[in-house]
């Protein structure tokens, strides 16, 4: 009798860029926020909206009546902290779509301001969007660049102080703890509950991994949530502090990896959670403060490829564990989800779409002939044939140019949907125009594999052989108009086989 259980829906596959054999993974590390947890993103970037225009307001800003859109930002997009604009940029770091403030920029001005301008992330100027805590910042910067160009705002003030004043007050409503005292206190409106997340870490637990959670989040933060989120599908008895092997919070991510730092001992006492400093070897069932990478990895006795750290911030998490551990890597994307699923719903379009594109280019090609042609009589050099005549030929040209003009007023809108999959703005995650966006390009790079949430290493089990597929390029095999959304092969397409979705 076959045991083969099913893979799951396409959008809840394992995407692998790099061969990752789980069984060779020793150690796996979890961030917490928007990996072990995930929130129900609209609520909690609307509640973090409001801390940060409400701490305006009582600074005498005029913007009571602003309020958060949930379209108007989305992972990957860069801040231009100079222009006061939101960016979209491909993999090149070339900018294929714009907004200043809240107004999107017409072709002739974005092409006037990035046409020369190649974005490097190392420049302080930009802002990359690496989470989906960035949302709410990004929507209140957008629209008060709107305010300060109508001088509405305090000043004077330029684009780079409007960043720093909004990036100030979220930090502020971050460390008061207001927001998160509002989580604990109503997690229901807040968490989206995932009985398998707890069932797919016992299966690495029971299967020999040592499991670690390492949060930027601080104790009195984690406790409950975890608490809420873990205990009640945990088996009956066992708290979530007993399935992990170590536990580190306020770990100050990336510098846990980069840096080397003081180690505490979190002591609960009386209800209240107090520092000891630490040496020697973790305590089994004690949680711990700071610290560095280096430290855990030597009390682990592991280091490198043997462990995989599971995180949902492209830089903090992916990034820093990639380029300066070599740890092996995996991000969480929830949105991979919606964006799989409006994939499969374009599918019809994107024939359609392809089918017309073979016909559009048939014609091109004959239309740069014919000119060719004309061009060699006119100016007499080169093979030339007598016939058609060049009246016939102009007269041929003039009906391909009439077919053309046609066959774009069909593709307009159909090439147009196609940029408007997921956010009517934005539209894909990892697209930008027919390339692979900026943040496609970085998942690409520092993410080993890439998954939409960690209950989807329930599908793969703890034993699996993740294999990355063969690398495409331009001249690969591909449908004109460029490479098709969806392979010959659908079948892998989303599962734990190794399709790339940032393809």
């Amino acid at each position: 009798m076959s045991t083969f259980i099913p893979g799951p829906p396409p959008e809840r596959g394992l995407f692998c860029n790099r061969t990752l054999n789980l069984r060779a993974i020793k150690a796996v590390g979890y961030d917490m926020d928007y990996t072990l947890i995930h929130y129900h993103v609209e609520a909690w970037e609307r509640r973090a909206y409001e801390h940060i225009r409400d701490r305006l307001v009582e600074q005498g800003w005029p913007v009571a009546d602003l309020s958060f859109d949930p379209e108007l930002s989305m992972r990957g997009l860069i801040i231009d902290t100079e222009k006061g604009n939101l960016l979209k940029a491909n993999r090149f770091g070339f900018v294929k779509k714009a907004l200043h403030g809240t107004q999107a920029m017409s072709f002739e001005a974005q092409r006037d301001e990035y046409a020369r301008t190649i974005i490097d992330l190392h420049e302080r100027r930009w802002v990359f969007l690496n989470t989906l805590f960035s949302l709410s910042e990004a929507c209140i910067y957008a629209q008060l660049v709107d305010r300060l160009d109508a001088g509405q705002l305090p000043g004077p003030m330029g684009y780079s102080d409007l960043y720093e004043h909004v990036r100030k007050n979220l930090d502020a409503t971050h460390m008061q703890g207001k927001l998160k005292a509002e989580i604990i206190a109503d997690p229901e409106r807040y968490v989206i509950d995932d009985p398998e997340t707890p069932l797919a870490l016992l299966d690495q637990r029971n299967a020999g991994k040592k499991l670690l959670l390492i949060t930027n989040s601080e104790w009195a933060y984690t406790e409950p949530m975890m608490h809420f989120a873990f205990d009640r599908h945990l088996p009956e008895g066992m708290t979530w502090r007993q399935l992990f092997d170590v536990v580190i919070v306020s770990a100050r991510k990336p510098e846990f990896f980069t840096t080397r730092s003081s180690l505490f001992e979190v002591v609960e006492s009386s209800g209240e959670a107090l520092l000891r400093p630490h040496s020697g070897p973790f305590k089994p069932g004690t949680p711990y403060f700071g610290g560095s990478a280096v430290e855990l990895e030597r009390h682990l006795g592991l280091s490198g490829d043997q462990i995989l750290y599971v995180g949902d911030h492209m830089f903090g998490d992916v990034h820093v564990t990639k380029n300066v551990l070599r740890w092996r890597t995996a991000l969480i994307l929830r949105e991979l989800e919606d964006e799989v699923r409006s994939i499969a719903s374009f599918r019809a379009t994107e024939a359609r779409l392809a089918e017309r594109m073979v016909v559009k280019e048939r014609l091109e090609a004959e239309s740069c002939q014919i000119r060719l042609e004309l061009q060699r009589r006119r100016f007499q050099y080169g093979p030339r044939t007598e016939a058609p005549t060049e009246a016939e030929l102009v007269a041929r040209q003039a009906t391909l140019r009439t077919e053309l003009e046609s066959l774009d007023a069909e593709l307009g809108p159909l090439a147009r949907a196609a940029t408007e999959l997921s956010n009517p703005i934005w539209g894909l995650l990892t697209r930008a125009g027919n390339d692979k966006s900026h943040l496609a390009r970085q998942v690409e790079r520092y993410a080993d594999i890439y998954t939409s949430r960690v209950s989807n290493f329930l599908f793969a089990t703890p034993f699996v052989y993740l294999r990355s597929p063969r690398g495409s390029l331009p001249h690969d095999p591909s449908l004109p108009g460029g490479t098709p959304v969806f392979g010959a092969n659908e079948a892998g397409a989303g599962g734990a086989s190794g399709a790339d979705g940032g393809e």
